[in-house]
């Protein structure tokens, strides 16, 4: 049985902060920065490579909002660290920076999940209807829509605009009147808090360190198990870009 003090820790707000370490909210210009955008844009691509070979083999696609916060984490606090070696000065990586580059790539990966590309995208081409056959029930020749930038590009646009349209008009009920705890937004707001309190540095270098660490054995590993793995050649760099020249070959 804990004492009182511990069931009235447990009942008050997740992610209250404490009332005398009340933080200044910094400007757009400090949240949004240059160093932000090319940290979002390098894991952009890669969430979206993730994404894509997940699609295209399992068919779902995790939460990777924790991913995100970490690696923007991870990414710029090594940039910073590059750059004081030089004896470059750089601004402190803040909670709210971390914040924008985290949901930066969230929506990157979530248009490559629902643009369609690992679904209905590919399925509309030429070369899908006639695979299925041509006298096959309900395959249409007029339902064909081959790939196409000059069409694409428009369509995720049209994508990209639902959290626009939909999202900003529900929030104000979900999450303002409702009150509604999202899972996977607490866990993000929640790991973002804790790797950004100064009083837990020493800690969160530690805990940065070790991961660090384990996922480099951990990717050196794999790295040395996929070249004695698989059947006859279907390992091995010949067979590395699954996303690259071996779908270029098959088009």
């Amino acid at each position: 049985m804990g004492s009182e003090a511990d069931a009235a820790e447990m009942t008050g707000p997740l992610l209250a902060g404490a009332p005398s370490a009340v933080e200044a909210m910094p400007p757009w210009r400090e949240q949004l920065t240059v160093r932000g955008v090319v940290v979002s844009a390098i894991l952009g691509v890669l969430f979206c490579l993730i994404t894509h070979k997940l699609n295209l083999t399992v068919g779902i696609i995790p939460s990777l909002n924790v991913a995100a916060g970490l690696l923007a984490y991870f990414l710029v606090r090594t940039w910073t660290a590059a750059l004081n070696m030089f004896g470059v000065v750089s601004k402190p990586f803040t909670k709210q920076e971390n914040t924008v580059i985290q949901t930066c790539v969230v929506a990157c990966y979530g248009l490559a999940t629902s643009g369609g590309f690992g679904s209905y995208m590919l399925a509309m081409d030429q070369k899908t209807y006639e695979l299925i056959g041509t006298d096959y029930p309900g395959n249409r020749a007029a339902d064909v829509k081959n790939p196409s930038l000059s069409w694409m590009i428009g369509f995720m646009f049209v994508v990209s605009f639902l959290g626009i349209f939909i999202l900003v008009a529900l929030r104000k009920v979900m999450v303002l009147n409702y009150k509604l705890t999202y899972p996977r937004g607490t866990a993000t707001a929640m790991f973002i808090n804790s790797v950004h309190t100064a009083t837990r540095d020493e800690l969160v270098e530690k805990q940065v360190s070790c991961l660090g660490k384990y996922l480099s054995g951990s990717f050196l590993w794999h790295c040395f198990k996929w070249f004695f793995s698989g059947v006859g050649d279907s390992c091995g760099f010949d067979n590395f870009p699954s996303l690259g020249l071996v779908a270029f070959k098959n088009t």
